[in-house]
This record gives C-alpha cells, sequence and structure tokens, in this order.
C-alpha cells in the first residue's frame, strides 16, 4: 500500500510540473526579462491590440523591463531589443546575408561572399549602403507621391465601404522598393504585382523545397518554380540592360550595382590579402605537417581562391595578375619548406601547378569547349560559335570557332566573345577535337605546362 501511495505522489508531481512547463504563461525566456502570455494561443497579442499598435506595445514594455525583453507573439517567443548598443552586440556586418544578396544567388547562381573574409564583405557592405542612401534620397519624393495617391483613391471611396488596408499599403510598400531598387520599370501596377508573384514563389521554394527535397517530388510545384524563376530573370537582365551605362533622373539601387562594382585592381588586392591571411596561418603549422599536408591545405585554402572565377580576369596584363602569381609563388614555397627568395618556377614544375595566366586561360578555354559540347550556360552559348568556312575547306573538320569582327570596339578586347575564338584556335588540333571534356582537360593541361613551364 505504500509502494503505490509513493507512485501516486511522485506521479501526481510529475504531472503539474508538466503542465505548468507546457502551459503558455509558465513560460519565460531564459534570463531575459519580459512579459508572459496572456492567452494560451494567442500569447500577447491581445495585449498588443489593447495598446492600438505594436509600437506603442513596444515601447511600454522596453519601459517595464529594460532594453531586452521578451513576449510572445502568438505560440512564438520574440526577443525584443530597443537600444543600438544592444542590436550591434548582436549583429556582425561581415557576416550576416541580406535579401538582395540571397535573392541574387538563387536567381544567378553566384557563389556567395559570406565565405570571404571581413574586409571583401565590408566592402560590399558600403557599396550597398552607399547604393541604398543614394537611391532612397533621390526616390524620397517619388514615395510621398504614391503614398499622396493612395491616400487619395482612400478618400474617394464612400465612408461605408470597407478599405482592405493591409493589401493596400503592401502594394505601396513593394511599387515603393521595386522603383527604389530598379527604376521606372515598375511604375506599372501589374509589373509590380507579377514580380511580387514570382519572387515569393522562388523564395518560398528556396526556403522549404530544396531544403526537405520536396521540390523534385512534385514535377508541377517544380514546373512553377522553374517558370517563375525564368521570368525574373529575364526582367533582371532587361532592366540592367536598360539601366547600363546610361544617365536617369532618378538614381536606383541597381545603378549602383551596375557602375560601382570593385575595379579588378581592387579585387585583385583584396583576394591576395585574403590569401596571404591563409598561408600565414598554415606556415604556423608547417613544422606539424608533411609535405603532402600542407599541399592539400594550401590547394583547398589557396588554390581554391586563385581560381574562383579566375575567367574574369581574362586579358589582364601580367603586372596587373604579378600579385596573384607571387602567392602562388610562396605558396609552392611553404609546401616545400623554403626560404622566401628560393626559385620558384621548379617548384611548380614539380607540384604540376600551372602559373596564375595559364590557369585563367585554362578555366577560359574550359568555358569554351563546353559551350560547343553544349554543356555550358544557355548565355555563354550564345557569345561563340563555330567556324563554318563558306567553301568547302580541310578547316572545316578542325572545330575552330569564328572570330569577332576586326573593328570590334575596344570595350570587347577583354570579353569572352573574343579571347576565346583566339585562344581556342591557337590550339593544337588534337586538343581542340578531343572527344570528352576529361580528354580536353588533360591535353589542355599538358600543352600550357609545356607552354609557360
Amino acid at each position: 500500500m505504500l509502494d503505490f501511495v509513493i507512485f501516486a505522489v511522485t506521479f501526481l508531481i510529475v504531472l503539474v510540473s508538466a503542465v505548468l512547463y507546457l502551459y503558455p504563461a509558465s513560460r519565460q525566456a531564459s534570463g531575459i526579462p519580459g512579459i508572459t502570455p496572456t492567452d494560451e494561443k494567442d500569447g500577447n497579442l491581445p495585449d498588443i491590440v489593447n495598446k492600438g499598435s505594436l509600437h506603442e506595445f513596444l515601447v511600454n514594455l522596453h519601459e517595464r523591463y529594460g532594453s531586452a525583453a521578451s513576449f510572445w507573439f502568438g505560440g512564438r517567443l520574440v526577443v525584443s531589443l530597443g537600444s543600438m548598443d544592444l542590436l550591434k552586440q548582436h549583429i556582425n556586418p561581415n557576416r550576416t546575408s541580406d535579401t538582395f544578396e540571397m535573392m541574387l544567388k538563387s536567381l544567378l547562381g553566384y557563389q556567395s561572399g559570406l565565405s570571404g573574409d571581413a574586409a571583401e564583405s565590408h566592402m560590399r557592405k558600403k557599396l550597398y549602403e552607399t547604393g541604398v542612401s543614394k537611391a532612397i534620397e533621390s526616390n524620397f519624393s517619388l514615395t510621398l507621391k504614391l503614398a499622396d495617391e493612395l491616400l487619395s483613391k482612400w478618400e474617394s471611396y464612400p465612408a461605408s465601404q470597407h478599405v482592405p488596408l493591409c493589401q493596400h499599403l503592401l502594394g505601396l510598400a513593394m511599387k515603393s522598393a521595386t522603383q527604389t531598387a530598379m527604376g521606372s520599370r515598375f511604375e506599372d501596377d501589374q509589373e509590380v504585382i507579377q514580380f511580387r508573384k514570382n519572387h515569393d514563389a522562388i523564395w518560398s521554394e528556396i526556403g522549404k523545397g530544396f531544403l526537405d527535397g520536396s521540390l523534385e517530388k512534385s514535377s508541377t510545384r517544380k514546373k512553377h518554380y522553374e517558370d517563375a524563376l525564368t521570368e525574373m530573370e529575364s526582367v533582371l537582365k532587361k532592366v540592367a540592360k536598360e539601366r547600363r551605362g546610361k544617365s536617369f533622373s532618378q538614381h536606383a539601387f541597381i545603378d549602383t550595382l551596375l557602375q560601382g562594382n570593385l575595379s579588378e585592381k581592387q579585387h585583385i588586392s583584396t583576394l591576395a590579402r585574403t590569401c596571404r591571411f591563409f598561408l600565414s596561418n598554415i606556415r604556423r603549422i608547417r613544422p606539424f605537417l608533411t609535405n603532402y599536408a600542407t599541399q592539400l591545405l594550401v590547394q583547398a585554402l589557396v588554390l581554391s581562391r586563385l581560381d574562383y572565377c579566375n575567367s574574369l580576369l581574362a586579358g589582364l596584363p601580367a603586372s596587373a595578375t604579378r600579385p596573384l602569381q607571387l602567392i602562388q609563388n610562396s605558396a609552392a614555397r611553404l609546401v616545400f619548406s623554403l626560404p622566401r627568395f628560393a626559385h620558384a618556377t621548379p617548384l611548380l614544375r614539380s607540384l604540376h601547378w600551372l602559373p596564375i595566366t595559364a590557369r585563367i586561360q585554362f578555366k577560359t578555354l574550359v568555358l569554351a569547349y563546353r559551350c560547343l559540347d553544349q554543356t555550358a550556360p544557355s548565355y555563354l552559348q550564345t557569345l561563340i560559335s563555330p567556324y563554318t568556312p563558306t567553301r568547302p575547306l580541310r578547316s572545316a573538320c578542325t572545330r575552330r570557332l569564328a572570330l569577332p569582327p576586326l573593328r570590334s570596339p575596344a570595350s570587347r578586347a577583354r570579353s569572352f566573345s573574343t579571347l576565346a575564338p583566339q585562344w581556342w584556335n591557337d590550339l593544337p588540333t588534337d586538343v581542340r577535337t578531343a572527344q570528352s571534356l576529361t580528354t580536353f582537360r588533360r591535353l589542355l593541361k599538358t600543352h600550357l605546362f609545356k607552354q609557360h613551364l
């Protein structure tokens, strides 16, 4: 009997503890003062309604509980920071992502700079800040005009007519934001609505469909996603084409991105600084590593960065890419634990590393091969075309590329459409006519290795 009583009391204590823990009113943010939920389902939403607005509720909340306070938005605990000092402590601007960058990454497939160093992220952040400030300043009158138009629209309604406030304000925000970011193309309401629909479709699938794999399982959802992606990409390209290199009375945020990109010199300087940082760290642990382990580290942390998007540096003089070549030379000396002034060419030959100029040429020619093989992105395939002689010639079967017109603008001298055909046609016939990408890469590296080392 005593055993049963002990069991019953223990069970009752556990049950009461569970109820107290699971009931919303008993939950508090660990270590953060705040208000308890007034409703089991809605949390503190009734309190927000009673205060008249979220702003008034938060002002009162911070007056009662200080700069950091918690409340319940439905069933979700929210921590509100009421001072800039606290906000700075919890946000690192060099490591956080932003919606615009993530949207570009999802649309255009470019690599995010989140893994880069702080200096590179800081420059990107300053570029964004300048663009946003300039765009808002230039389009402030536009925002006021749109707000006045909406107010006039409301005033024209009968007093008894219901106004869908949330939808109207969301439309105002979208129209103002799209015009501030991308210009007058979004003056048309239908253009704004379609842009929002496409953006929501893409963003929802990126947030869920790719993570849980459900997108691949539903052909309908996948087609809807791909159609929205294609249309969104088309709109962004049209906007960029319309505004590139032109001046407008109202500055848009995209103008800063098109005109204010980092120069090749700044990019090379930043890249060299990042690589020196990694070489310095590897040098500290070099006494504990074998040559092979050091080579793997250098290839993973340094050479991978030197190779990333290096085809954009095609056509630059050797003096411009010299800082990157010095980095590669230092990396080779580090692998063999040789002093600073040791000759680097034999080391590069021993490691079978192509020098920087050859690596750039290698990447460009691989892209050209993929264009001919129709495995490259479609926008690259349109930039080059196979050479077709006007009459039967032996050169017709040597897989050459058509050269651009001799009187091409000087601005195109370093473009892919100009350099790729020139470099491709200079390759030996057996390299150009390789039957697979793997064979082509092997023959091309051997050819460039003999040519440069």
